[in-house]
């Protein structure tokens, strides 16, 4: 069984947020999509880990913020591998609060939906919420939404081990020394370099400045392994 045949499925990559009493909270979503037209409705699938799990069973009201393709991989780290137990994801990030009182997202979003929890299905490690949409809209119509496919084939992310499409890579010998960050799994590849971040193909990792982080969750030099 090839279970790369899963990304061949057509996946986006979102931030859902939601609130618990006066506190906010988001994450990267690859797996939300409408249910119904009449009445509209959309589902999300969440880990029964994440914090954002917790705050939309105690809010019953959630918001799917669509980013754009030109997202900066930071961002990116900042909602999909940082906890909101440790950090306020929301401190640095513009928003506004929806009808629902939930945070849209407005930094690198084309559109936004708000939503208030109808149902919800228990899948073991992830729970599926189904929403009935209070509102929605358009931000951006000038930037194409960002697809699950090209944050990995160009964007070169990964998926967290709370992801539904979390897989794990095998290790196999490589010819060049790759380095893999221990934090979320990007792999730094010499041969591609970091681009967003000034580093030119054929750097090697020994030769990345002191101060050069993780382009997805903003770890540093320390806290990337060799692989092989």
């Amino acid at each position: 069984m090839d279970k790369k045949a899963f990304y061949k499925l057509s996946y986006g990559l979102y931030v859902v947020s939601s609130r618990k009493d006066d506190q906010f909270n988001g994450q990267i979503c690859n797996t939300a999509f409408q249910v119904t037209a009449e009445p509209p409705t959309v589902a999300v699938s969440i880990n029964k880990q994440n914090l954002t799990h917790e705050y939309i069973q105690a809010s019953r009201k959630f918001t799917v913020s669509i980013i754009s393709k030109s997202t900066p991989m930071p961002f990116i780290g900042l909602f999909g591998f940082k906890c909101g137990r440790d950090i306020n994801k929301f401190e640095t990030v513009a928003f506004r609060l929806g009808e629902t009182g939930v945070p849209i997202v407005l930094d690198n979003s084309i559109a936004y939906i708000e939503a208030e929890m109808i149902n919800q299905m228990d899948c073991g490690s992830h729970t599926i919420f189904v929403g009935q949409v209070r509102d929605c809209n358009v931000l951006n119509n000038n930037e194409e939404p960002m697809t699950y496919a090209y944050y990995q084939e160009v964007k070169r992310g990964k998926a967290p081990k709370t992801a539904p499409t979390y897989q794990e890579t095998p290790k196999k010998a490589v010819q060049m020394d790759k380095y893999t960050c221990s934090v979320c799994g990007y792999t730094y590849d010499p041969e591609k370099g970091d681009s967003e971040s000034g580093i030119k193909a054929g750097t090697k990792f020994e030769d990345l400045p002191a101060d050069w982080t993780c382009p997805v969750c903003g770890a540093d030099k320390s806290k990337f392994e060799k692989e092989g």
